[in-house]
């Protein structure tokens, strides 16, 4: 249900004859004038971000942290327009499409996610979403290994830890093995993959931005897997595709990633969205559901489930993952993000974000307390520094300003302590940077 309705001339009308006013102002005459006509100082214009932003500082009296982390996680701008749509009651529905004769709005919806994906990602099929990025990284390893036929894996450690941890507990329990390829000043080395990758791999799973948000440069990995018939799985943030060279120009064959930086709001952690692309050749071994477009018996546009690989459709032991399922409500969240913001405003967040990111780098390694840890190498919105102070007073210096971070890295296992990574979106702004900037000056 809208929570606005509106009404017509002759409603109101018919609605104040009923309570015997003759104007919509008579029901004020008991608020003071002082009240009526209230300044709240704000500009002429102002956009919607900026807005929210103004109205969150009236209300003062909420403490909440600005985000300077990632992790695959990030702190991007929801439309409003989102929410107004997903709440309609017709979306707000445990329904499961299996009947499409009920379901045409939920089958459109899923069949443009689908759709927008691939546009992103370059792929030629993407399928109804998946739980989440690192559940759906897993699932690209399940697929590549049935392809080839093995048992067999390597995934670069430069893939978040959190992912790797996934993957592991996955591959347990499908007999699975996992040898992780060695990075070179932060990114995927070209030079050790030709030396580990070998005939008993089924292929590579790579990620970019990387855990440390450094921009990966895959060129001559896809003529090595193909010397051996190996698969190359590319595990993307979807935001930074605006920019950056697709899975498909890099030779992927299967993309998978987390899209929660399409929109969705951070959440405490969840639930989350994850996609699934691929070549059309390996449609038979994607996991979980595809949409199709068709026609129906009259000759009109219709949708379906085209393809329905798991244990409730088929035999459980020929069903490609027995575990995974696609968050309809969430896909709808993405689609409508997609659809609003555009090629130029999908663009635009995304060189925000970087342009906030470079800034706040540079203006940190100004400080005596912080040293680059891979220099030279390009990122995207998150980078990686080393702390000459203890992590934890950095934290609380930033948080005592109002902001959450930066994220230490050595919580996954990474550098020797003193490694922090810092994560901006289009909503951190100029004067963030300087709150941050001068709260860190306060240490020195």
């Amino acid at each position: 249900m809208f929570k606005y309705l509106p009404h017509t001339k002759e409603d109101i009308e018919a609605m104040l004859k009923t309570i015997g006013v003759d104007s919509i102002e008579a029901l004020y005459q008991d608020v003071p004038k002082s009240l009526k006509h209230h300044d709240l100082s704000l500009p002429s214009s102002h956009s919607e971000l900026e807005l929210y932003e103004h109205f969150q500082a009236l209300a003062n009296d909420i403490d909440v942290l600005k985000p300077v982390i990632g992790m695959g996680a990030y702190d991007h701008y929801t439309p409003s327009i989102i929410r107004h749509i997903i709440e309609r009651q017709e979306f707000l529905t445990s329904y499961t499409p299996y009947q499409p004769e009920i379901s045409q709005g939920t089958l459109q919806y899923i069949f443009e996610f689908q759709s927008m994906i691939s546009q992103l990602t370059g792929m030629e099929i993407a399928n109804a979403s998946l739980y989440d990025g690192a559940t759906a990284t897993a699932e690209a390893m399940f697929m590549i290994c049935a392809i080839r036929k093995k048992q067999r894996i390597l995934v670069s450690n430069t893939i978040n830890p959190n992912i790797i941890s996934v993957l592991k507990t996955y591959a347990h329990y499908k007999g699975i093995t996992i040898d992780l390829l060695d990075h070179h000043e932060g990114v995927s080395s070209l030079e050790a993959l030709k030396a580990h990758f070998t005939d008993e791999h089924a292929g590579l799973i790579v990620q970019s931005p990387n855990v440390f948000g450094l921009i990966e440069d895959y060129a001559g990995f896809k003529d090595v897997l193909e010397e051996k018939q190996g698969l190359f799985v590319i595990n993307q943030d979807p935001s930074t595709l605006a920019h950056l060279k697709t899975p498909s120009a890099w030779g992927a064959d299967v993309a998978v990633g987390e899209a929660q930086s399409l929109g969705l709001p951070l959440q405490f952690g969840g639930p989350y969205i994850g996609y699934l692309a691929s070549k059309k050749a390996y449609v038979r071994k994607m996991p979980g559901r595809i949409c199709g477009m068709t026609k129906d018996s009259e000759g009109k546009r219709a949708f379906v489930l085209t393809f329905q690989a798991r244990e409730q459709h088929i035999r459980r032991d020929k069903a490609n993952s027995n575990i995974c399922s696609n968050q309809s409500l969430l896909a709808l969240f993405v689609t409508i993000y997609l659809a609003t913001m555009g090629k130029k405003g999908l663009y635009e967040a995304a060189q925000l974000s970087m342009d906030a990111a470079y800034t706040l780098h540079d203006r940190l390694l100004e400080l005596p307390i912080f040293e680059p840890v891979f220099s030279g190498q390009p990122f995207f919105k998150e980078f990686t520094l080393k702390s000459t102070l203890p992590v934890n007073m950095v934290q609380e210096a930033l948080e005592a300003h109002g902001y959450l971070g930066p994220y230490d890295l050595h919580e996954m296992g990474l550098g020797d302590g003193s490694w922090v990574s810092f994560a901006m979106t289009e909503k951190r702004t100029e004067e963030d940077v300087e709150t941050i900037i001068k709260a860190l000056e306060a240490l020195v």
